[in-house]
Order: structure tokens, then sequence, then C-alpha cells
């Protein structure tokens, strides 16, 4: 078996995995085909992570650059003028 230590696990370790045959074990290809769709599945969370991180990064930004144009906008107390929001 192949243990990665240190590292995250990544879809190749899955699909790269041995295993030592024994009489009475377990269906090398079920095995293998239950890897297989954890190894996708691991793709597929990874791939899903990456876009996670890239919008909300690209939010990030926006916030900033929304911030940045507004920084010196002012508006008065909502308490101010009987309650009403100024106009």
């Amino acid at each position: 078996m192949i243990y990665v230590t240190g590292d995250r696990l990544q879809a190749h370790h899955v699909r790269a995995a041995a295993f030592v045959m024994r009489w009475r074990g377990l269906d090398p290809a079920q095995v293998y085909d239950y890897l297989g769709r954890v190894a996708d599945e691991l793709d597929r969370l990874r791939r899903e992570l990456t876009t996670a991180h890239t919008e909300a990064e690209r939010i990030r930004q926006a916030l900033r650059q929304w911030q940045s144009r507004h920084r010196n906008c002012r508006h008065g107390d909502p308490g101010e003028s009987n309650g009403r929001w100024p106009r």
C-alpha cells in the first residue's frame, strides 16, 4: 500500500494504491473499481474547491474595489432629520 505522509491525498495516489493479495481477501476488481470511484470523487472535489477559492478571491477583490470607490461617501446618521433617511 502506498502511504503519503505530510501531503494531501491526491486522486493519483488512490489510483496507484496496491494491496497484498491474500487467499481469503477481497475481490481485487471490486476494490480497484471502488478506489477509482474514490479517486474520481477526489478530483471532482478538488475542482470544486479550486472554483470556490477563485470565486471567493473575485468577490474579495470586488469588495475592495467597491470600498475604495465609496470611501469618501458620507451618509447622515439614520437618526438625523426626524428619523428619516437623508435625501
